[in-house]
């Protein structure tokens, strides 16, 4: 037997619950690989699990978490032996497969990523999907040219899991970051992560009837879509990249091509679930060596399985700050 949160779904209120239950192992999915989890965290689509289902979750009852790092505990596969320390973001795990909160999973092979070296099981679920998604998104910008001393780096949403990681990053690297947040009290908290400057998300999330603005920014890091994305689109400066990461603002983009033929802009999608295996070893590699664990450590909060419902419900209203990092077996 092993401890899970478990999310039930009452067929006729069409509501859901969830609660931590003990659960037999025989009940774990199939899979080439189990794992003593030892440690999660929590996203957006978390909350969206935990919670209303969000059409993510499939079948009932359900155990979510879509990222977690902990020990193999046996293995068919030959790349994995028991001991190894893995771990797992993305494939859909935590929403159409049992996810990581829970002190076992059991999932494929194919969907692991060895611990790097330089990380731990707790450090590697306070980057998790947010931190691996926004390493992906620098990794991008550099592809496209971005280099120290090209100018500032904006980054939307910047006190979220993925604006945290991205500002820790990217100041690290040597650029100017200016960090766009909606809560004036998570400023200074943006600026002991290495923000230069903090932008009001007010200043910049409406929408205006001139395509192009100033040039401003070398590159960005987006989370929030919607109508701020199309504003920083006309911000950018020539070449310039943005990476685009979430739609915290709304799917719509509320855009013209004016900035992409007049400016030569690009605009990155990051997809982070789906990545295939040489990029996700690559991306946590660079996210051992260039993100500072006293920063990392800075944003952490910690929690057990029987705060989720909780933390949950309170990331989807966007009152989550940094990264919440959760001890199965606390």
């Amino acid at each position: 037997m092993f401890k899970a949160l478990v999310v039930s779904k009452d067929e006729e209120s069409g509501k859901t619950s969830a609660a931590v239950e003990e659960i037999d192992v025989d009940r774990l999915p199939a899979g080439d690989v189990t794992v003593a989890v030892e440690y999660s965290t929590v996203n957006y689509k978390d909350g969206l699990c935990i919670g209303p289902g969000g059409g993510l979750v499939r079948q009932y009852p359900h155990v979510p978490g879509i990222d977690f790092a902990g020990t193999v505990e046996a293995s068919d596969d030959d790349r994995y032996a028991p001991g190894d320390k893995v771990v797992l973001t993305g494939w859909r795990v935590g929403e159409v497969h049992w996810g990581g909160y829970a002190q076992k999973a059991r999932v494929r092979a194919d969907w692991l990523v060895p611990l790097p070296e330089g990380l731990d099981t707790r450090q590697a679920m306070a980057v998790g999907t947010a931190g691996f998604t926004a390493m992906l998104a620098v990794m991008a910008l550099e592809d496209h040219g971005l280099k120290a001393g090209d100018g500032p780096v904006l980054v939307t949403g910047a006190a979220g899991g993925v604006g945290s990681v991205a500002t820790a990053i990217l100041a690290h690297l040597g650029h100017e970051v200016a960090g766009v947040t909606g809560r004036p009290d998570t400023a200074e908290y943006l600026k002991s992560l290495g923000a230069s400057q903090v932008v009001a998300r007010e200043q910049i999330n409406e929408t205006v009837k001139r395509p192009l603005e100033a040039e401003t920014w070398a590159a960005c890091v987006d989370a929030v879509g919607g109508a701020m994305l199309a504003r920083v689109l006309g911000q950018m400066k020539y070449g310039g990249s943005v990476a685009a990461v979430g739609l915290a603002g709304g799917a719509g983009l509320p855009a013209t091509v004016i900035p992409f033929l007049l400016r030569g802009v690009n605009l990155l999608g990051i997809d982070s679930v789906m990545q295939p295996y040489d990029n996700r070893v690559r991306a946590w590699s660079r996210i051992a060596s260039d993100l500072p664990m006293d920063k990392l450590e800075a944003m952490v909060q910690p929690a057990t399985l029987s705060d989720l419902p909780q933390l949950g419900a309170d990331i989807l209203k966007g009152q989550v700050k940094g990264r919440v990092v959760v001890d199965v077996n606390g």
